[in-house]
Parts: structure tokens; sequence; C-alpha cells
């Protein structure tokens, strides 16, 4: 008999594992899926670290959490800064001097304070939606180019008919600053993400290509108590309704160059373009191998935002009015369940960074451990 089942082996199942284990309990881990880490897989193709489920940088200013994932990892000192490219107008990413002197040709901080605040007063009164919101934040000029065909074909939805939360906390910088994250702590895991939850799980059983929901009863009397961090809904079979999310679609190849657009990422902030972004995975470390020398290929993938359906892979919750009042309810179903807990970004239904799903598990740690 095992003390605890963990389905899902991402983050927060592979925290939970370690912790129990450590704790001296006996765990079983499964996971649907044919590998461990979740969407943070990385496999290593023509020696790069491919980021299969998209790219993940990981960012925090808690150290609490920056300590736990350093057990390991060692991570390398990736910066993220990304590029839009406009209709190959080719912007820096946050909105900074850069960014400003581009689009305007201004030159010192308050020539772009004056351009913006004189943009931003086309916008009276509170915005009602994204699309005024962001125009009340960096002006017309900006929004038009680089926020909003980005943000329709993430979201599927035109600016108007989306909350301005989502857009609430825009980075703008008066510096030559684009570094794209306000986190002290900040790096890809050398060897790739697989080799750190590797780390995390060793001396933990592990099964793969099991599903949890097909087998839950056989599953659930193997252990004393269920860390579930798939979908809530899917584990209460959609009984109350489909919460939503946004899916994306990669479309990858392996390119017989050594660098096909000098970066790590490259948004393309144009409605026409049908991909939101362009993702080179080797510069995550730099273009080189773990010995440290150059990589002679390179692997791109082109991210396509779709809506999510059942079937495909849940990425982004949509954290609207309606779906949160339906998570509410879902919620209230599982705090019914007396040996089953539910965390993570799935099974808490939040969009969750990295750093914040650890700390997550580590609290529930506290209490339950």
């Amino acid at each position: 008999m095992y003390d605890y089942l963990i389905v899902g082996s991402g983050l927060y199942g592979a925290v939970f594992a370690q912790e129990a284990k450590k704790k001296g309990k006996k765990v079983l881990v499964v996971d649907k899926r044919s590998n461990i880490a979740g969407n943070i897989y990385t496999e290593k193709v023509e020696g790069i670290n491919f980021h299969k489920y998209g790219a993940h940088i990981f960012h925090t200013n808690n150290e609490k959490v920056w300590r736990y994932v350093n057990q390991f990892a060692t991570f390398n000192r990736f910066t993220n800064s990304p590029v839009a490219n406009y209709k190959g107008e080719l912007y820096s990413l946050p909105f900074n001097m850069y960014t400003f002197n581009k689009m305007w040709g201004v030159i010192t901080p308050e020539e772009a304070i004056i351009k913006i605040e004189e943009q931003r007063a086309e916008i009276k009164g509170e915005p009602r939606n994204l699309e005024e919101q962001a125009i009340s934040l960096v002006g017309r000029d900006i929004y038009e180019k680089l926020i909003k065909g980005y943000t329709e074909k993430q979201w599927g939805r035109d600016c108007k008919d989306l909350p301005s939360f989502i857009i609430k906390r825009l980075p703008v910088r008066l510096t030559f600053d684009n570094n794209y994250f306000n986190a002290l702590y900040q790096g890809i895991p050398i060897g790739g993400y697989t080799k750190m939850v590797e780390n995390m799980l060793e001396g933990i059983e592990v099964r793969l290509d099991t599903n949890y929901l097909k087998n839950k009863e056989e599953l659930n009397k193997l252990a004393n108590k269920v860390i579930y961090t798939g979908p809530i809904d899917a584990y209460f079979n959609y009984s109350l309704g489909t919460l939503e999310y946004r899916s994306v679609r990669f479309e990858n190849e392996v390119l017989d160059m050594p660098n096909y657009q000098g970066n790590a990422a490259i948004n393309y902030t144009d409605r026409e373009t049908p991909w939101t972004r362009i993702i080179e995975h080797k510069w995550f470390e730099f273009g080189k191998d773990e010995e440290g020398n150059d990589l002679p290929k390179t692997i791109i993938s082109k991210e396509y935002s779709s809506e999510w359906k059942q079937g495909d892979e849940p990425y982004y919750p949509v954290n609207d009015e309606n779906n949160d009042s339906l998570y509410q309810k879902y919620k209230k179903l599982a705090s019914k369940e007396d040996k089953v807990f539910f965390g993570g970004r799935l099974g808490e239904y939040k969009y969750y960074d990295m750093d914040a799903v650890i700390d997550s598990a580590l609290k529930f740690i506290e209490i339950e451990l």
C-alpha cells in the first residue's frame, strides 16, 4: 500500500513526490504521457534541449523557490529578451527606450513620456476592455503594432471583447533594459528540464502511459491518499460543464543551419501572420552543447494558438467570470473528496508560472506532511 498516489509528473507532482519521499512516505507517481515532467519536458534533438511543449524560462523573486530548484539543477544565466516582428519591422520587448526610439524616433525618456501621454489621452474614464486598457497604458501606435494582432491570435477574440485585466500589468520601461522579466533569479536548467525533474523523482516509482481517469477505482485502491494534478473538470467527468482553455499547436523543424533568427523568441505581432511566435531552442543555452561546442544545426517551433477542445493539450485557463464561477463549483465538489487533493495549474485552474506552481506545492506540503 502506498501512502500517496500522485497523478501527473509535472512540477507540482514531482515536488510533492520528492518531499513525501524525504519524510519516509511510500509514493507512486502515474502519468498518462510516455514521458515525465509534464509541459516542461525537454528532449535532446541534434544536441539541443528541445522544449517539446513550448518554451519555459524559469524566473522568480521567491528566494525559497530558487533555493529549492537549485538542489536539482544548475541554472544558466539566460535572460529573456524577446523581439517583436511587425510586418518586417523589429521592435524590442518589453516596451522600453529601444521600442520608443524605433516607433517614434524619440531619444530621451522625457520625449517618450510626452509621446505616450499624448496618445493615452484618447481614452477617457475607466477602460472597458483590453483595447482601451492597452491604449490607456501605452497609446495607440504601440497598441496597433505590438499588442492588437498578437493578443487577438493568442486569445482567438477581438481585443474589444477581452477583459481589461488581462493586460493590467503591461511592462513599460523608460530605460534601455530589455530583460523581459522583473525577476531577481532567471535561467534555464543546464541539461534541460527533464533532467531536473528526473533528479526530483530519483528513487520514486513512476508508471508512465497510465491513464488515471480511465483506471481511477483500481489506482485509488493502491494508496491512502491521492494528489491529482490533472484538469479538475475532467476528474468529475465534466458533470457541471467544461472549463475553457487556450491550446497551442507547434510546427517544429530541424534546420541545417547554425542560426535561423538570432534570438530565442520572436513574436509576430501582425494579425496576418498565422503563428504567434517562433522559438529557436538552441539560444536558451547560447547555441552550445554541454561541452561548450557550437551546434551546427538548429530547431525552430512555430506556435499557433487555438481554442481548446477535448483531446487537445490544455495550456492556458481562460480565467474570465464564467469560467472562474464554474471552477468555484468544481472546487466545492473537490472539497467533498475525502482522500483526493487537487493541485497545480490544471487542478487549481490557474495561470501559474513555474515558480508559483512550486510555491503552491511547498505550501500544501507544509500543511499535509
